[in-house]
């Protein structure tokens, strides 16, 4: 399995960002996913998860201005960010929920003035 993020940049405070992640599996739609980060000298910690027919669940700081959703179709996985803030500074990465799977790159996102 091939894990790819991207999307990720600089953004000022109270900006937006979609976060793509492309999967390389051909049962991704029986996967439940999420979406994790990490930031400077802290653990990962998962801010995004969705069940292989849509129910989601958040991360209280990120709870009504993120969203992720999926397209078991083209194998996607996405995070939409809404009025980021500083704090959301950290690298994004996608996995399966529990992460059993080899983890890609990430995608930086830095929120800053």
């Amino acid at each position: 399995v091939q894990l790819v993020e991207s999307g990720g940049g600089l953004v000022q405070p109270g900006g937006s960002l979609t976060l793509s992640c492309a999967v390389s599996r051909i049962i991704f739609s029986t996967l439940a996913m999420a979406w994790y980060r990490q930031a400077p000298g802290k653990q990962r910690e998962l801010v995004a998860g969705i069940t292989h027919d849509g129910t989601t669940n958040y991360l209280d700081s990120v709870q009504g201005r993120f969203t992720i959703s999926r397209d078991n179709l083209k194998n996607m996985l996405y995070l939409r960010m809404n009025s980021l803030k500083p704090e959301d500074t950290a690298v994004y990465y996608c996995n399966a929920r529990p992460a059993d799977f080899p983890w890609g790159q990430g995608t930086q996102v830095t929120v800053s003035s």
